[in-house]
């Protein structure tokens, strides 16, 4: 069967951006609305199931940047070669052993942290109560990691061919089976018994067989990933480029969750109460960053093939203008989260202090959202020029010299709002720096605050 695969090369750049980042705000919002529904169904359950999982999300989140890493690495190669015009089967060919390096690696990785799991808790300071809740959840959602990264990795593939759409419907699709089953595990209806903690693990395992099959069932039917000639042809050149990009981009995207590890740590010694609300109020963060990492979705393929054509002044107009909505659009939303952060705290507060210190971050950490946006989609370009390591460099960067320091120096000297002042200052670390990476490898050429050089208007 033919596949079907969109030019981003041709007409406006926005236009462009659109057509896979739009779907996406959609994917990306009903994905990372599950990680609410656990939240709210759990701090009905008890205190200690939500601090609970504000200690697993962290370390879940950094697990899983190996899927976003690699989902980066393919999309890159295949993005590129699409815009070079390189020969069919070449571009299935990079789809299929991208996929084959995910499913291994996620296996490995997940025994590893069912291994790990009960000693980094207790590393990041969780009492023995919540820590045993945690232990309930860990075995499942290890079980479904393979399956994740297999979804993930062939959503990649169809973004890298402009395909946004069937990415998106792919992910709302595995969300809708997770949002309709993981209050049914959680809280036991009807005959199934209640499961509390270990509900939330098993809803997640159900959605993410259910979503491999269908991006699997899909990637078939439209052609991208099916039986090709000689398909161990280039294993080791392919095998190269994608790690290329997805071991930096892993790195990169591992060190941000890695990193609120450690904060939640530092959390950890104002109370575990605290560690619940600063749990809930980054899911919330999550949920209203959904444009912004829709963005940076949509960048990649966009840059990536105006790239691999040769069409540089393209990429660098749409880095430019994700950067001016990542602007707008984030002090929109801190306006917002100021002021009506209280009732949006209250849902998901299982007490008065971890309701307070949801509230607390909503309002300050807010404000620094458009950092946040610029850092993402910035990484995303850089990924999709195989620039990986300096996407990692500043990651890696803006998380252990700034947060984690700030964070505990912070919470030492002025208790939980330090740690909030430590994300704000981090966010806007996160912006400064990568518009002088972006500038550094050729993606921006025009003048910023920070960014020396002289000025340069490009065309549309």
């Amino acid at each position: 069967m033919a596949r079907r695969t969109r030019d981003l090369t041709e007409g406006p750049v926005w236009k462009a951006i659109a057509l896979v980042a739009g779907p996406m705000v959609l994917g990306i919002a009903a994905v990372l609305s599950t990680g609410l529904v656990d939240a709210y169904f759990l701090a009905k359950v008890s205190p200690e199931a939500l601090a609970a999982v504000g200690f697993i999300f962290p370390l879940t989140t950094t697990i899983t940047s190996l899927s976003i890493g690699l989902s980066a690495g393919a999309s890159a190669v295949i993005s590129q070669a699409l815009g070079r015009k390189d020969a069919e089967d070449d571009v299935t060919r990079r789809g299929l052993h991208a996929l084959g390096f995910g499913i291994g690696l996620a296996t490995l990785a997940s025994l590893a942290f069912w291994l790990l799991d009960g000693w980094i808790l207790t590393l990041m300071n969780a009492d023995d109560d919540v820590r045993d809740v945690a232990l309930r959840y860990t075995p499942l959602w290890c079980l479904s990691f393979p399956f994740l990264v297999a979804m993930m990795l062939i959503n990649a593939v169809f973004r890298a061919h402009g395909n946004g759409g069937v990415s998106a419907g792919v992910m709302v699709a595995s969300a809708v089976v997770n949002v309709g089953t993981t209050p049914v595990f959680i809280l036991g209806l009807g005959p199934v018994p209640e499961l509390g903690i270990a509900g939330a693990a098993l809803g997640t395992l159900v959605a993410m067989v259910a979503g491999a099959a269908i991006a699997g069932w899909l990637a078939w039917s439209d052609g991208i990933l099916q039986p090709c000639e000689e398909p161990l042809r280039d294993l080791g050149a392919n095998a190269k480029s994608i790690l290329g990009v997805g071991g930096p981009a892993a790195a990169s995207n591992a060190i941000r969750p890695g990193g609120m590890a450690l904060v939640t740590a530092a959390v950890a010694v104002v109370g575990s109460n605290y560690v619940g609300g600063f749990g809930a109020a980054t899911r919330v963060q999550s949920l209203v960053s959904v444009p912004l990492l829709a963005l940076s979705s949509g960048i990649g393929p966009v840059v990536g093939q105006n790239w691999g054509a040769g069409a540089k002044d393209r990429a660098r107009l749409a880095l430019k203008l994700c950067f001016g909505f990542s602007l707008g659009y984030g002090l929109l939303v801190a306006l917002l989260l100021f002021f009506f952060a209280a009732p949006i705290a209250g849902a998901f507060g299982a007490s008065e202090q971890s309701t307070e210190a949801a509230a607390a971050y909503l309002r300050i950490v807010g404000w620094s959202l458009f950092g946040f946006g610029m850092l993402v989609t910035g990484n995303a370009a850089l990924n999709a020029i195989s620039k990986a390591g300096h996407a990692m460099t500043l990651s890696i960067t803006r998380v252990i010299a700034v947060y984690v320091p700030l964070a505990w120096l912070g919470v030492t000297l002025f208790g939980y709002t330090g740690i909030l002042g430590a994300a704000v200052i981090a966010n806007c670390f996160g912006a400064w720096a990568v518009l002088v990476a972006a500038r550094a490898v050729g993606l921006l050429e025009t003048n910023f605050v920070g960014v020396s050089g002289p000025a340069r208007v490009v065309p549309a």
